[in-house]
Formats: structure tokens, C-alpha cells, sequence
């Protein structure tokens, strides 16, 4: 007995539906958020500009093929490189993610949201070279910053309510989605055409989460969101060359996403697109670690002061307690062998480790001179985390949105200290104005590691006026950050 399917064309699904109508029509009215923006753009950037400090990362920079210039490319910072803008989208989105240093939004699902800035600057200023070099005006940073907000909002908002990683998939399908929407938009398109460019980053194949967790941990953690960025700027560019989407990319039974990797279960939404994500976004300014470590690492900084002040330090200690949220224990929890710098930032036990040996946590202590000190692992297997319910609740909390983490240390003589506890990092909304100056100068410290003082002056004059940044064309941004 045969089945007959029905060939009639769906309509557009309403979740392509309403992230296309967002991208097109919202005007972002919050001051708050073009702030953040404007905070989220220096960070990502010079975080981006210490990654070129480290082999590992530069190896998989430049153009495809070695010497290849692209007329009005796109400019990679800190580099001479100027390519084709789905390429120069991955070395940006690489450089930006290398040392997780760049930030975060946790929710039921995890990201970094300023990824999308490789696709964001590297189609802006291809675009706008595009348009000098045809006489007409180019784009401002004003769009780059407005394509950010709203990247982070389709990023962050979809995160909310939904585990990508339950089912095995990886945070950077929504770097692929909510970049190609807003790359989308840059490029001129259509409502239409934003659909179809969102629809295509929704029927890619996916990335598995296999590289982020024991025993596999490895440095594509690293670059995956480069070239999610960048697969999102291909797909955004096919799409405004008139390439059809898929209407039922999400509904389709047997065949949609939903059914094929989401256990059949739609999306689900606590709040409609606006600006929320960029005004709360999660910055990384003191250490540059996991963010569920985060206010771990800030208890281990104050329990090394601890150990000093009492004569002792951490050959004293018989056993250190993490109390924690559900995520830190699924994400970071890990004992037994770290492999590489990877392994080790999704480590918490190392991450409290360090900072309680030597006072610190700096990008170098993953390297391996550092973590070959047999002092790391000893200690790393004195660490145990157990789960808070309180912090789990308070983590999910949209109005609280905690990273807690309490650590209780026990030494050798039987002392237990009084535990140390930290709900909020430096980097969270609610401590935004102790974090803004630690911010600027996380920022002049990465200048200063790759240009000289005059460069190095006019870049952050330029990033500190808000007024001004908004009014520069894209390609007069980009050309001061060419070494």
C-alpha cells in the first residue's frame, strides 16, 4: 500500500520566520546594549590579538592558498592578511575563540556569542571596500555593532530554553545561525533571502560536541567557531545569489531538524528578540578560564592569600571542596590524565589547582612547561565538586543568571578554612561597573603585545568615543590594525 506525500510547498517556519523579521525591522533602542557593544567589541578584538601570540593558532591563519591577496578583502587584525570574506571570517572567529578568553552566555546552553564577530567584521569590511572602490559610501561600525547586539540576541535567546548539547550537538550551530542571519542582512538582503541563509545554517551538518569532553578534548574546540562563522558567511552569500532555502528546514517529519537531531522536540522560547543577551553578556576580564571556573579560580586566588597570611600553602592541603552547579559537573568536572592546553581549560579541578599553587591563572599556565609540575596533578586529585541545587536554580534564574562556585579548603592538621564563596564574576552584569576599567585595561595589555605605542594610542582612542566609533567606515576601522 503506497503513501502519498504531499509536494505542496510549507510556508517558512516560524522560527526562521521571526528571526528574520527581528534581524530586518527591530530598531535596538537600549543604551545599555550599544554600550555593551561597543565594550564586547574592543574585548573580542584583543582577544583576538593575543591568540597571535601562540603557534598553535597562527598555523591555521592566512589565506587557502599561501601568498593569495584578495582585491578589497576583508583585513584580518594584527596581521597583513587581506582575504576573500568567508576566509577571512574563519581567521577572525579562530583568532577570537583561541585562548577562551572572549564572552559568555550560559543558559541551557552554552556559547560565546562574540564568535560571530568573524563573520560580522569580515563581511562588513569586504562589503565596504566593495563599495569605496565602486565610489559609493561604505558601512559604518555603527552596523557592525548593531549586527553584533543582534547576533548575540538569536544566539542567546535560542540558548535559553534549549540543550543543544543534550543531544550531542555543539553551541557553535547557533554561531552558524545567528551569523549567517545577521551577514545576511549586511549583504542587503531580503527578508526572503535572510530566511533561506538561516535555513541553510539550520540543514548543515552540525558539529558533535565529541572535541569539547573526555578523552577527546582537542584544540578544534579551538577554531570550531571560526568556521562556524565562516560556513554561515558562504551560506549567507549563496542565499543573496538567489540560492532557495528550506521553508520546513525545522518541522519536517522524519526529515527536520527537530526529528533528526533534537529528539523531536521544537524550541522552545522565554522571551522574544530584543536586546537582552548584549546587556547581560558575561565578560571574561581576570582569568582566562572555562566560564563555569570562573568565581572558582576568584575563591582560589583569595584561599592562596589565605594559605600565605598562615604560614602554609598548598603542600598543606589534604582536600579541597567545590561546591557547584549542575553544569560546572557536566561540563568541567574531570579527573585522570589532561592532554593538551584544551583539556586543561575544561578542567576545573586544574583551574583551582593552579591559582592555589602559584597565585595566578594566566593563558600560559595551560601550556605544557607549566602543567608538567607534578605539584598540579597532586593537587588535582584532592579536588572534589559536589552540586549546590541552590546554585543550579540561581544559575537558570533570568533574573539572576549566578555562576556560583564555594570552595572549602582542609588541611593536613585536620584545619578546615572558612569556605570561600563567589555567586557573580568580575565580568557579570552586576558587577559591570567594577569590571569596565579591568576590561580597558584587559584591552591595552593585548595592544600592547602586538603594536607599537602610537597604534596601540589611536586604536583605544578611537574604541573609548563611542560617538565616533559609530560614525568610522568599517575599512578606516580595519586598516588601523594592520601590523
Amino acid at each position: 500500500m503506497s503513501v502519498h506525500l504531499s509536494n505542496a510547498r510549507p510556508a517558512p517556519d516560524a522560527v526562521l520566520t521571526a528571526i528574520a523579521d527581528y534581524v530586518a525591522d527591530y530598531t535596538i533602542t537600549s543604551d545599555e546594549a550599544w554600550h555593551t557593544a561597543r565594550l564586547c567589541l574592543m574585548d573580542t578584538l584583543g582577544c583576538g590579538l593575543e591568540a597571535l601570540s601562540y603557534p598553535a593558532c597562527t598555523k591555521l591563519l592566512g589565506p587557502i592558498v599561501p601568498g593569495t591577496v584578495v582585491p578589497n578583502g576583508a583585513r584580518v587584525p594584527g596581521t597583513q592578511f587581506q582575504l576573500d570574506p568567508v576566509q577571512a571570517a574563519f581567521n577572525i572567529g579562530t583568532m577570537i575563540r583561541w585562548l577562551d578568553f572572549n564572552d559568555t552566555w550560559l543558559a541551557a546552553e552554552w556559547g560565546h556569542p562574540s564568535d560571530n564577530l568573524g563573520g560580522i567584521l569580515a563581511s562588513a569590511d569586504w562589503l565596504s571596500r566593495e563599495r569605496v572602490a565602486r565610489g559609493e559610501a561604505p558601512l559604518t561600525m555603527r552596523d557592525v555593532l548593531e549586527a553584533m547586539i543582534k547576533a548575540h540576541e538569536i544566539q542567546g535567546v535560542l540558548a535559553l530554553e534549549n540543550s543543544f548539547n543534550r543531544v550531542g550537538l555543539d553551541h557553535v550551530v547557533l554561531v552558524k545561525v545567528a551569523s549567517a542571519a545577521v551577514c545576511a542582512k549586511l549583504m542587503g538582503g531580503t527578508k526572503d533571502e535572510i530566511v533561506n541563509a538561516v535555513s541553510q545554517a539550520f540543514v548543515d551538518g552540525q558539529a558533535l560536541r565529541t572535541y569539547r569532553h573526555a578523552p577527546n578534548t582537542g584544540s578544534r574546540k579551538s577554531w570550531a567557531a571560526g568556521d562556524a562563522t565562516s560556513r554561515a558567511v558562504r551560506l549567507a552569500l549563496f542565499s543573496l545569489k538567489g540560492e532557495m532555502g528550506i521553508p520546513g528546514v525545522l518541522t519536517a517529519p522524519r526529515w527536520g531538524f527537530y526529528d533528526v537531531l533534537f529528539r523531536g522536540q521544537p524550541f522552545q522560547f522565554q522571551r522574544d528578540f530584543g536586546s537582552y543577551v548584549m546587556e547581560r553578556v558575561l565578560f571574561k576580564i581576570a582569568f582566562p578560564a572555562e566560564f563555569h571556573a570562573q568565581t572558582a579560580v576568584e575563591c582560589a586566588m583569595t584561599l592562596h592569600n589565605t594559605l600565605a597570611e598562615r604560614g602554609k600553602s598548598a603542600a598543606d592541603i589534604a582536600r579541597v571542596t567545590v561546591r557547584t552547579h549542575e553544569a560546572c559537573l557536566r561540563i568541567i568536572d574531570k579527573q585522570g590524565p589532561l592532554a593538551n592546553p584544551a583539556d586543561r581549560d575544561h578542567c576545573i579541578q586544574y583551574m583551582v589547582a593552579v591559582p592555589l599553587i602559584f597565585g595566578r591563572l594566566t593563558a600560559a599556565d595551560y601550556e605544557d612547561d607549566v602543567a608538567a609540575d607534578p605539584r598540579i596533578d597532586a593537587l588535582r586529585a584532592r579536588i572534589v565538586c559536589v552540586e549546590d541545587a541552590a546554585f543550579t536554580r540561581d544559575y537558570h534564574d533570568p533574573d539572576k543568571r549566578s555562576i556560583a562556585n564555594a570552595l572549602t579548603v582542609e588541611l593536613n592538621d585536620g584545619t578546615v578554612l572558612p569556605e570561600v564563596a563567589c555567586h557573580y564574576p568580575i565580568g557579570h552584569q552586576r558587577r559591570r561597573r567594577d569590571g569596565i576599567p579591568l576590561l580597558e585595561a584587559k584591552f591595552r595589555t593585548h595592544l600592547a603585545h602586538r603594536f607599537p605605542a602610537k597604534q596601540q594610542a589611536a586604536i583605544f582612542a578611537l574604541c573609548d568615543d563611542a560617538a565616533t566609533l559609530l560614525a568610522t567606515p568599517v575599512n578606516v576601522f580595519t586598516d588601523l590594525w594592520v601590523i
